[in-house]
């Protein structure tokens, strides 16, 4: 009875812990769904600067909230995400020593669920991610 237990309890936390990591959400643009993750197998979150400037800054929150500001310093709040196969898996184009997926986002005032989609590139020599080619982030560790 007890290793009934004990597999039962391990198969619910190994579930637990699998079907978290992997989290995504709908969304409808031009009549079109697609699905959201904000996983992609590494840390995308954190601040990216511009040019190394301390703002204009880009915000991404582990939770799919952020701070999105333009060039005139006027900030939004954001909800984004990555762009995801139907299964939550997050689509790319594999480069030379890059990787380029589609991120989107909204403002959270914007009452028509209105997406806009720009480009998260991680380049692997340089150790760098870039958000609209301009707004940058460095990482540590292995990415690939």
């Amino acid at each position: 009875m007890k290793k009934i237990y004990a597999f039962t309890l391990n198969l619910f936390l190994l579930s637990t812990v699998v079907f978290s990591q992997n989290s995504s959400s709908k969304i409808t643009i031009h009549d079109q769904d697609l699905v959201l993750t904000n996983s992609i197998g590494f840390s995308i979150n954190g601040t990216y600067l511009y040019d190394g400037l301390a703002e204009p800054i880009v915000l991404l929150n582990s939770n799919g909230t952020g701070i999105f500001q333009t060039k005139d310093l006027s900030k939004k709040n954001i909800h984004w995400g990555i762009e995801a196969t139907t299964d939550g898996n997050p689509k790319f184009e594999e480069g030379f020593n890059s990787a380029a997926y589609t991120l989107w986002y909204k403002d959270d005032l914007d009452s028509d669920e209105k997406w806009t989609s720009v480009q998260l590139s991680i380049h692997y020599d340089k150790k760098k991610i870039f958000i609209a080619g301009e707004r940058s982030k460095e990482y540590s560790g292995e990415a690939k």
